[in-house]
């Protein structure tokens, strides 16, 4: 069975995942969310990332072990972090490390067959503008916004515009003691029609 393409990210309540200048410091990440996240990536046989989210995170996970201030959520965190496979996609980097693999100058259709391929198991995509390339491909299966109770008015958005609707099927919620709320979608699938070739 090929596994599922899974989007998953913090989002303010009007569907912003960073800020104008990219912060993050609205989000509400406290041990019990963070517990959370370490099952999720836990469940992900390998992550797909654009540029800027693979430069963020590659920017501390792989030396998180050395940070005195990291609770141990954290430390979960960055040993899941560094023994999940990512393939980084982009066309600027010359390579990339910490256990990930450059994908350049491909269709993201074909990248992600032959990525599933290699993969046996639930993929997580990570980054918006990366994100956009696949929903609008129809390509997420789905999607698991972690809703904080703040309002950004502008900054990097969740989803992009898409030209026509897409349905979503709710299977699971859970509310955190900080009043986050995470949603579990799965893209309702439309059957084929035989018809048309």
């Amino acid at each position: 069975m090929t596994g599922r393409l899974v989007y998953c990210m913090n989002v303010s309540l009007d569907g912003f995942i960073a800020a104008p200048d990219g912060s993050l410091d609205w989000t509400a990440v406290d041990d019990e969310l963070h517990t959370w996240f370490n099952d999720h990536a836990r469940s992900m046989s390998a992550s797909l990332y654009g540029r800027r989210l693979y430069d963020t995170m590659a920017a501390y996970w792989p030396t998180a072990s050395g940070d005195p201030d990291a609770t141990g959520p954290m430390l979960e965190f960055a040993a899941i972090w560094n023994r999940t496979p990512r393939y980084v996609f982009s066309r600027t980097l010359d390579h990339v490390e910490h256990n990930s693999q450059l994908v350049r100058d491909v269709d993201i259709g074909q990248a992600l067959a032959a990525i599933r391929d290699d993969v046996d198991g639930d993929i997580e995509i990570g980054g918006a503008d990366l994100a956009h390339q696949f929903i609008r491909r129809g390509l997420v299966d789905e999607f698991r916004p972690v809703v904080h109770p703040v309002v950004l008015g502008a900054g990097i958005r969740f989803l992009p515009d898409t030209d026509e609707p897409l349905r979503l099927e709710l299977f699971e919620t859970r509310r955190f003691a900080s009043g986050v709320v995470y949603l579990g979608y799965r893209v309702v699938r439309r059957p084929r029609d035989p018809s048309v070739s």
